[in-house]
């Protein structure tokens, strides 16, 4: 049965990504020796997007919020740099966050059903 699911962020500078993970966005966190944090994620959900075949395999990340607004300006606030405007998606409005040392991650705020409170 399944119990979980455990995402990965590659990192050219991993002590950076932790750092943001655990004192920006506050996520609780276990250390799994020798400083290697694994972060507890936030409530999650899974959605099977189509794609030519030629991208077959692509993964995304997107964290979610219940007011992008408000989060921007909380993030801003911390430092966080906001890569490019929110833009209406009509699914969602959404935007990206830099994650130092470890590239971009979406954020969005649903417009559509959940699935991650289920």
């Amino acid at each position: 049965m399944i119990t979980g699911a455990h995402s990965i962020i590659y990192a050219s500078d991993p002590e950076a990504a932790r750092t943001f993970f655990r004192d920006v966005l506050g996520l609780s966190h276990v250390d799994a020796g020798g400083g290697w944090l694994i972060f507890k994620s936030p409530p999650a959900e899974l959605a099977v997007h189509p794609t030519e075949p030629a991208d077959s395999g692509t993964v995304e990340l997107y964290l979610m919020c219940d007011d992008l607004e408000a989060t921007v300006a909380d993030l801003k606030a911390k430092g966080v740099e906001i890569v490019g405007e929110v833009t209406d998606a009509g699914w969602g409005l959404l935007t990206t966050i830099k994650v130092p040392g470890a590239g971009e991650v979406g954020l969005y705020q649903p417009r559509h059903p959940t699935a991650y409170d289920l």
